[in-house]
């Protein structure tokens, strides 16, 4: 059996988005994957902080914060954060154009205090905007803005209501990050992130395959939403959740049934992983 090196998405590929909790089925095959010798790794926008309740099922490595924060067992692979200057240049921008922001260090994610009012007025959305809402409802470890201690900083998580609050940022920014919007409509909000071009979840990917001893076209990525794109793009077998973004599904490879649906194990099981 040819082994791959396997990539997982976690909110709305692993778990429902906002929860910890993976369906039975996704842990099981994960467990079985793993015991035919397959490697599997989170790939994620959730920093260090945010992901560590998963860790406990035993991921052979993570691509963190969109692939600022790399690592394959216990050895740090990559760790990018943003410059002081980058961050003030952001944070002036972002915030001189009413822009609601979320910044996240390794350890520690610092939110704007009327981030969730904004959002409780907001509507639904797609899998990141359910994730930072629950997230805010839950405390899950989102601190206001005002304890910002100067710890360095890998994303920004960006939230507005209209397109032209974006574009000062923009201007000033573009070069040096990507503005990554989702392309699943909020109802009243946009959001997406800032995500350095130094890296993402494809060079996350590449350096992951590179340490292992993978050839890309033995990596599989599963995905849900436009923060995948990367991922999905490098990846020699690309997978969309059923629940994910219309534009990731025409780009992937493979749509499986969604999180609700056992939608890993079935994958797992038509790939021939497990």
């Amino acid at each position: 059996m040819e082994k791959k090196l396997i990539f997982l998405d976690i909110d709305g590929t692993l778990t429902v988005a906002g929860s910890n909790d993976p369906p039975e089925s996704a842990v099981r095959a994960i467990k079985a994957a793993q015991k035919n010798g397959h490697k599997v790794f989170l790939c994620t926008g959730r920093n260090l902080d945010m992901l560590s309740p998963l860790l406990h099922f035993g991921f052979d490595g993570v691509v963190a914060s969109a692939g600022g924060y790399v690592t394959a067992g216990e050895e740090v692979l990559f760790d990018c954060p943003m410059t002081d200057v980058q961050l003030e240049k952001a944070m002036r921008l972002l915030g001189e154009n009413g822009v609601f922001r979320t910044i996240e260090a390794k350890d520690a994610t610092f939110g704007d205090e009327n981030l969730g009012d904004f959002l409780a007025n907001a509507g639904e959305g797609n899998s990141e905007l359910v994730r930072w809402r629950k997230a805010l409802a839950q405390e899950l470890n989102i601190r206001p803005m005002a304890e910002y201690d100067g710890r360095p900083i890998y994303k920004v998580v960006i939230m507005c209501l209209e397109w032209s609050q974006l574009e000062p940022a923009k201007r000033e920014l573009e070069k040096e990050f990507d503005f990554c919007i989702q392309d699943l409509a909020a109802r009243g909000c946009l959001n997406g992130e800032l995500i350095n071009r130094r890296f993402s979840k494809g060079t996350g990917v590449r350096l992951a395959a590179e340490k292992l001893g993978f050839d890309i076209e033995d990596t599989i990525g599963f995905g849900d939403s436009m923060n995948d794109l990367e991922m999905i793009k490098v990846v020699g077998t690309s997978v969309c959740m059923a629940n994910g973004s219309p534009q990731l599904k025409e780009l992937s490879d493979i749509v499986c049934p969604s999180v609700e649906e056992d939608g890993l194990y079935k994958a797992f099981t038509d790939l021939k992983l497990i």
